[in-house]
């Protein structure tokens, strides 16, 4: 007979993404109206479908390019039309949602005849350059309410990010992880594929207030703002001759996931290349700062508090420097004593 005197019994109180949200809700109580619930459920069952089909990419061919780009004027993978495809068309078909914007269409998408009180600004695949190399790829989103009066207008999403009632991404690697804010704090969940649930793993993720890691994409240094330059070589030949270690990837999703568990710093800085950042506000800047600082970290252009940043147009981008509240104050110091070009 075995011994099973060291068993663990596995949890029986499994906590499930649809279950943490209809939990917020009861505790809005006559607040809640159950439609953002519905939308963030929607939203999961969207993750899981890409899931699914990331990790079966290489065997129904789905890798490589599409033959196309998108307004980004990127080269559009075969994964970045399907994913795109996927999150519309579930988005449409919860009826709870009035306008979209997607990284991959030019113009917002309204949806005709809705009354959805929400609108979902979205990075259907983020990182998907990086597919073809198996590196982690996600799913970035954002979710605002409609202002009254303003139903199925573009202007429901040309709004600051600190107006966002719910922000997360899903991130596609060894594992599948969801993390999510209502503005009540971070959670993360893990997809359980036996049981096909989000099970809540990473509850209140609180990001440390100084790391001792650094991701900025340095082939971009040349082009680097005094400011930039400054910090990184503090954070690399430090007084205390402890250097930070650099971690890059290469996919927002993965290193932003990384910032938020273990601390420290993600940057993608404006410079002489390009004046006005790389990253986009409204599905990618946005999301994260909103997630930065529920996990108690901060978010910033430099020079201003990204989430009060007004965009001019959806597409339109940003600088960002986002990570432990320390190390972006440090950030902000070298910007404040720079009596250069300050366009942030």
């Amino acid at each position: 007979m075995a011994d099973t005197t060291d068993f663990e019994a596995p949890p029986t109180d499994l906590i499930t993404l649809t279950r943490h949200i209809l939990k917020q809700q009861q505790e809005l109580g006559e607040r809640a109206s159950g439609d953002l619930t519905m939308l963030l459920v929607g939203i999961q069952v969207t993750s899981k479908y890409i899931a699914s089909n990331v990790r079966k990419a290489r065997l129904i061919n789905l890798v490589g390019l599409a033959g196309a780009e998108n307004v980004q004027g990127e080269d559009q993978k075969k994964l970045d039309v399907l994913s795109n495809d996927i999150m519309v068309n579930a988005l449409r078909a919860s009826g709870k949602v009035s306008v979209m914007v997607s990284e991959e269409i030019d113009e917002a998408i309204i949806v005709k005849g809705s009354k959805g009180t929400y609108c979902v600004v979205f990075d259907p695949l983020d990182g998907s350059s990086n597919i073809d190399a198996g590196v982690n790829v996600g799913t970035i989103f954002g979710v605002y309410k409609v202002e009254e009066g303003k139903q199925g207008t573009v202007e429901n999403v040309l709004r600051p990010g600190k107006e966002m009632v719910a922000a997360g991404y899903t991130m596609y690697g060894s594992s599948c992880n969801l993390v999510l804010t209502t503005g009540q704090g971070v959670d993360g969940f893990t997809l359980d594929e036996a049981l096909g649930e989000f099970i809540l793993t990473h509850p209140d993720i609180r990001i440390p207030d100084r790391g001792k890691i650094y991701s900025f994409n340095e082939g971009n240094s040349l082009h680097f703002y005094p400011p930039t330059l400054k910090y990184l070589e503090s954070i690399k030949y430090p007084a205390n001759g402890k250097p930070y270690s650099a971690r890059y990837i290469g996919s927002m999703v993965a290193d932003v996931h990384r910032t938020l568990l273990y601390g420290g710093i993600f940057g993608y800085p404006d410079d002489k290349k390009s004046k006005d950042g790389k990253l986009r506000m409204l599905y990618e800047a946005f999301p994260m700062a909103f997630l930065t600082e529920q996990a108690g970290g901060l978010a910033t252009t430099g020079t201003q508090r990204i989430l009060d940043v007004i965009p001019t147009n959806i597409h339109g981008r940003c600088p960002v420097f986002l990570g432990s509240k320390n190390d972006v104050e440090d950030v902000m110091k070298f910007y404040a004593e720079y009596d250069g070009e300050k366009r942030w």
